[in-house]
């Protein structure tokens, strides 16, 4: 359970009406303006303030954010295609933006693996084509070099693949870990 307690204070209408417009100008709640307007002047004043040994580190922020109606549209739009939810396909945007991977949800890892799969199995095609072609079979069709090219494409895209799904999901685990 957090260790916070609630501060009240009645205001006088003008004041709370300045109050409201600050905060609103600085896209605050007047909650949180007048805790960081208390923090702001115990910090100034030289108070330092010491968390206790036994606050339990938080489990999950919570974030409100406003949209315009437009992006809202736009964000719901793109969650329900990904069968996710808002807030949490939100949350995933963001926690790719800020670990810097792009965001895939569980199907479209799936589909991904699905592809390297595939592309593990052109790549072994291809590496018995080219296996004949080194026995001097003529009628094999595209040339050595041809499917040298192919079988390195093949690899590269398989590997970029992977390493994309690899982040993805230490990204995945370690925001619901």
């Amino acid at each position: 359970m957090s260790n916070t307690r609630i501060l009240r204070t009645r205001l006088p209408a003008t004041t709370h009406a300045v109050v409201e417009a600050i905060a609103r100008q600085q896209q605050l709640t007047e909650s949180a303006w007048l805790r960081r307007l208390i923090e702001t002047t115990l910090q100034s004043s030289g108070v330092v303030i010491q968390a206790g040994s036994n606050d339990e580190p938080p489990r999950q922020a919570r974030l409100t954010i406003r949209l315009l109606a437009d992006d809202q549209a736009l964000l719901h739009a793109r969650a329900r295609a990904r069968g996710m939810p808002m807030a949490t396909y939100a949350s995933v945007v963001i926690r790719s933006h800020l670990r810097g991977v792009a965001p895939l949800p569980t199907e479209e890892r799936a589909l991904l693996n699905q592809a390297i799969g595939q592309l593990g199995a052109i790549g072994r095609n291809l590496n018995q084509l080219a296996r004949l072609a080194n026995q001097g079979r003529k009628d094999v069709g595209p040339s050595r070099e041809d499917l040298r090219a192919l079988l390195r494409a093949c690899e590269a895209l398989r590997n970029h693949v992977r390493q994309i799904v690899d982040a993805n999901l230490r990204s995945w685990e370690a925001g619901h870990g």
